[in-house]
C-alpha cells in the first residue's frame, strides 16, 4: 500500500518565554506566606520581569493570598472581582498562595482518604465552609478521579474562588508547593533548596502564561446541505462511540463551578462548567474531521452525545489561533472541542494513504483515523499491539494548559515520531500519549471492516490498553512488567 509522506519540520513545542507584567495583591497573609511571596517576587524580578506595584492594563498576573479553610467572599476574590476593583479593560490571570501546615495536609488527605472508601458520598461528611450544598458530588467524584488530593484541590479552589492555586505546605519554612489548575493537575515543586524552589515556581507560572489559546475557531465554506449529513455513517458512528466508550467509564462527570460553589460573577471569567474528555474522526466524504463540540459553551455530556453535539473541523488558521469550522444545514452548530486545533493539526506531519469509499471512489485519508483524548492515566498496555509514544522532556516538567498553542504542538511532534503511523504494514493499531497532569492523547489506524474508536475500547476489553483514573504529574516511563506488558512508572 502506498502513503504520501508530507513534507513539514516538527515545530519547536514550548512556548517562546514571554516577559510579564505582575502585580502583587495581598489578601490575608502569613509569615511563610510573606516568605514564599518575596521569594517568588524577587526570582521574577532577577529574571526580568516586571514587578508593578498595582495592576493596569499591561498587567498579565496578579498573585494574591489566603489561609488554607479561608472563604474568600466573591466581592474580596481578585479572580471574580479585580477586573473590576481595578478599572481593568480585560483580566489578567490569577494565582493564589494559600498556605497550610503539614499537619493540617496530613489530616485533610487522611479525611478525604477515608470519605472516598464508601461506596456512595453521605453528604454531611461533606460540610465544609464556603461550599455548595451539593458539593458533596463533584468533591466525591473527582476525588474517586485523582484521589484525596484532587478533592483537597476543588475543595481550596472553591473556597480561595481562584482557579489557580500553589498550595504551600510547611510550618515557618516551605516545604513544598501543590500547583493546581482548572482541569485537576497538581504537579509540585520541592523546596530543598529555596532558590531553586523559587526558580521552578516562577518558571512554571511563566510557562503556562506564555501559552496561547488557540480557540478563536473560524467558521469557513458553504454550509454541508442536509441531505447530504445524512447519508454520512460518521454521525451515527461518533454517537455509537460515546455510548461504548461511556460504557468503559472512560469519561469522568463534568464538573459544574456552580455545584461546588455559588457565586454570581462567575459566568464574567471562567465557564460555568468543563467536560473532561474529546474525541473526533475522520469523515473521508466530507474530507474533514468530525468531533464533538466544547463543554464549557454549555453541558455535553461525552458520553450520551447526539448529532448536535457534533462540529466539522476542515482546517487550521493561517495564524494558528483556532480551528476553521464548516457548519451544517438543519442542527445546532457549537464550535468544536478546545482541543480541535491539536486534533487537526497533529495530522500535517503524517502520512496519508489511499482509501476506496463504496461507491468505487479513491480518497485520501489521514494516517490516523480516530483521536480520543480523556482525563485518564494509561496504567499499562501491550507493545506488541499498542505503541507507546514520548512527549518532548520539558513537559513532563513544566505543564502548559490545555487548548494552547504550545500543546497542539507538543501533540504534533509527539505522534509525528509514530513508527506504527509512518508504515501501514506495522501491525500495531493503538498509540498514545500522556499529557502530565493532563491525560491520555489516544488515536488509531484504519482497520477494514472496524468502526470508529472499535479498535479502541476492543484494545480497552482485551486488556492491550489499561485506563486507570489516576494522571501522572511529571516524569514517567513504562518499564517491562508482567506477561510481556508495559507498566508505568512515575518518578
Amino acid at each position: 500500500m502506498s502513503i504520501l509522506i508530507r513534507e513539514s519540520t516538527v515545530a519547536e513545542p514550548m512556548p517562546e518565554l514571554r516577559t510579564l507584567h505582575v502585580a502583587y495583591v495581598p489578601g490575608s497573609t502569613t509569615p511563610l506566606l510573606e516568605t514564599t511571596m518575596s521569594g517568588i517576587l524577587r526570582r521574577f524580578s532577577q529574571h526580568g520581569h516586571q514587578l508593578q506595584a498595582t495592576p493596569d492594563n499591561d498587567t498579565d498576573l496578579i498573585l494574591t493570598t489566603a489561609h488554607f479553610g479561608q472563604v474568600v467572599g466573591w466581592r474580596q476574590a481578585v479572580l471574580l472581582s479585580g477586573r473590576r476593583r481595578f478599572k481593568l479593560t480585560r483580566t489578567p490571570a490569577v494565582y493564589t498562595l494559600v498556605h497550610i501546615r503539614p499537619a493540617q495536609l496530613e489530616q485533610v488527605l487522611a479525611h478525604f482518604e477515608e470519605l472516598l472508601a464508601k461506596d456512595r458520598p453521605d453528604p454531611a461528611d461533606y460540610h465544609f465552609p464556603g461550599l455548595a450544598p451539593q458539593a458533596y458530588r463533584v468533591l466525591f467524584e473527582q476525588g474517586r478521579r485523582g484521589g484525596p488530593i484532587l478533592a483537597l484541590e476543588r475543595m481550596v479552589q472553591a473556597q480561595a474562588k481562584s482557579i489557580r492555586i500553589l498550595l504551600v505546605v510547611g510550618d515557618d519554612q516551605p516545604l513544598l508547593a501543590y500547583h493546581f489548575d482548572l482541569v485537576g493537575a497538581y504537579p509540585k515543586s520541592e523546596a530543598a533548596d529555596l532558590e531553586s524552589f523559587y526558580d521552578d515556581i516562577v518558571l512554571r507560572m511563566v510557562t503556562t502564561l506564555s501559552a496561547r489559546e488557540v480557540t478563536e475557531h473560524q467558521v469557513v465554506g458553504e454550509t454541508i446541505p442536509r441531505a447530504l449529513w445524512l447519508r454520512l455513517s460518521t454521525p451515527s458512528a461518533m454517537c455509537t462511540a460515546a455510548r461504548e466508550l461511556a460504557r468503559r467509564n472512560f469519561f469522568t462527570e463534568m464538573v459544574r463551578i456552580n455545584d461546588l460553589v455559588q457565586v454570581p460573577a462567575v459566568a464574567d471569567t471562567v465557564a460555568a462548567q468543563y467536560s473532561e474528555g474529546c474525541f473526533s474522526t475522520w469523515d473521508p466524504i466530507l474530507g474533514a474531521l468530525m468531533a464533538t463540540v466544547t463543554g464549557s459553551a454549555r453541558p455535553v455530556d461525552k458520553g450520551n452525545i447526539s448529532e448536535d453535539d457534533l462540529a466539522v473541523i476542515v482546517g487550521v488558521r493561517p495564524d494558528g489561533m483556532g480551528a476553521l469550522v464548516r457548519h451544517v444545514e438543519g442542527k445546532r452548530n457549537d464550535p468544536p472541542s478546545s482541543e480541535a486545533v491539536e486534533m487537526m493539526d497533529m495530522d500535517s506531519l503524517l502520512p496519508t494513504r489511499p482509501l476506496k469509499l463504496e461507491d468505487g471512489t479513491l480518497v485520501q485519508v489521514p494516517a490516523v483515523r480516530s483521536k480520543l483524548h480523556g482525563h485518564r492515566g494509561v496504567a499499562a498496555y501491550d507493545p506488541g499491539r499498542v505503541e507507546y509514544v514520548t512527549l518532548d522532556q520539558s513537559y513532563y516538567r513544566y505543564l502548559v494548559s490545555c487548548a494552547t498553542d504550545a500543546q497542539a504542538r507538543g501533540i504534533k511532534a509527539a505522534f509525528a515520531r509514530s513508527a506504527s503511523l509512518r508504515n501501514p504494514a506495522d501491525p500495531r493499531q493503538i498509540i498514545f500519549t500522556v499529557l502530565p497532569g493532563h491525560g491520555a492523547f489516544i488515536v488509531e489506524k484504519w482497520v477494514p471492516g472496524a468502526a470508529p474508536f472499535e479498535m479502541m475500547w476492543q484494545a480497552m476489553d482485551a486488556g492491550y490498553l489499561q485506563i486507570e483514573s489516576r494522571i501522572p504529574m511529571g516524569p514517567m516511563s513504562y518499564v517491562p512488567g508482567p506477561d510481556g506488558l508495559m507498566v508505568l512508572r512515575t518518578e
